[in-house]
């Protein structure tokens, strides 16, 4: 099995390297494709898809990860469904048993929520990082902090003595995504994420099912 990745900046590719081996494990093999930003990657997909239907084999998928930013989720969601059918590709929809070539996952509202997600990875990654951020209100539910999250990401590191010129994205990212556990993650658009890709991989569980994974 083999997985393209979309991805629209390339904190994400730094993120995905170290995820998708600890979701999958090793038998599943990826490659992640990079675009200038959010708008970059819209303007050249349904190029680029029209592509793969011409010669994506039966046993890869392509996994389209997007920020949600300020967009409607489910309206945003609908219209890179369409262009995957536009360009002649199944899409993965809310059946389990279905086959598709095409998933779409939106990081709500931006991958910075994956890390508060997991607040322990954070912390590891950058000590001075409280422990307890994850009891705070604003960061019980990562997917609903408001204002950004990387905003509010580059003030938690900035308070802790981390960055005071402003958030490398790239190496934060790389940095957090070293420590961080996909089943620990309380991030829900993560779990949808990390759940797709499971099922891709043909298995139900996480291959190191366990708080180091």
């Amino acid at each position: 099995m083999h997985i393209e990745f979309l991805v629209e900046e390339p904190s994400a590719e730094a993120a995905l390297q170290n995820l998708v081996p600890k979701i999958v494990g090793s038998d599943v093999s990826f490659n992640v494709h990079v675009y200038q930003c959010k708008h970059d990657l819209l303007g050249k997909l349904p190029q680029r898809l029209r592509g793969y239907s011409h010669w994506l084999p039966s046993d890869w998928r392509i996994v389209m990860l997007m920020d949600n930013d300020d967009d409607n989720c489910r309206g945003l969601k609908r219209k890179l469904d369409l262009m995957a059918k536009d360009a002649g590709l199944s899409v993965k929809t809310s059946s389990r048993k279905e086959r598709f070539q095409v998933v779409n996952r939106l990081a709500i509202e931006e991958l910075e929520a994956w890390f508060f997600g997991d607040v322990e990875a954070l912390a590891t990654a950058y000590p001075r990082v409280p422990s307890t951020l994850a009891s705070k209100s604003k960061y019980r539910d990562p997917d609903a902090i408001k204002g950004g999250t990387w905003e509010h990401l580059q003030r938690v590191l900035r308070q802790a003595g981390y960055y005071p010129a402003g958030l490398p994205k790239i190496e934060t990212a790389r940095r957090t995504s070293g420590y961080m556990s996909p089943v620990r993650n309380t991030s829900r658009s993560f779990q949808v994420f990390r759940d797709v890709l499971l099922q891709i991989a043909g298995g139900t569980h996480c291959p190191h099912a366990n708080r180091s994974c």
